[in-house]
């Protein structure tokens, strides 16, 4: 027999989708707990049961916000990996340049969030290094192809505008670049006779 209330399925939906708002309105310097608390309609008490430090709760929110379109191995790894770029570009697109920075920085500063940053982006990058090797193995790829060197040489240059430059990350420009960094990894042509 349980006793209270039964645990409303929505509510760390609500509060995750809270959070992500107050992230972009106010970046990670203004994100309070108390905040999330007053606007998602629930006590800080149930976030502090989910979610131990306010760390965990951006981190969360992080997720959701940074979600991209899981990889697809659809047979040409080329066209899957500057699909993926492309995805990419888009999520970083859809933040502001403030709050990526400010999120790389902190997580250089905060344990919590630093770990989890980290862990997050050790996942993607494991799935896109499988397809790398998976192209690689098929000959669309050069044998050798280091996949965290590639994946750097695909991803580096859109932080890079985010957080350097400020050029935009137009979708022509992640094909181009994603093309340069690609023809250097290009599995074996056929020669002409």
């Amino acid at each position: 027999m349980t006793r209270g209330r039964p645990r409303d399925a929505t509510v760390a939906d609500r509060v995750v989708a809270v959070a992500g708002a107050l992230l972009r309105e106010g970046g990670y310097a203004g994100f309070t707990v108390d905040e999330v608390a007053s606007r998602a309609g629930v006590a800080k008490t149930t976030l502090y049961r989910r979610w131990p430090t306010r760390d965990h709760l951006v981190a969360a929110a992080v997720a959701t916000m940074l979600a991209e379109t899981p990889l697809r191995d659809t047979g040409d790894a080329r066209a899957d990996l500057v699909r993926a770029t492309l995805d990419i570009a888009a999520g970083l697109r859809a933040q502001t340049r403030a709050l990526i920075a400010e999120l790389v920085a902190y997580g250089a500063r905060h344990d919590d969030l630093g770990s989890f940053l980290r862990e997050l982006w050790t996942q993607r990058r494991q799935a896109a290094s499988e397809l790398i090797e998976r192209g690689t193995a098929r000959g669309q790829l050069r044998s050798g192809t280091d996949p965290a060197m590639l994946i750097d040489a695909l991803v580096g240059p859109l932080y890079y505008r985010v957080l350097v430059t400020g050029d935009p990350i137009t979708d022509d420009y992640v094909r181009a670049m994603a093309d340069a960094a690609l023809s250097g990894v290009a599995g074996q042509a056929e020669v002409p006779e």
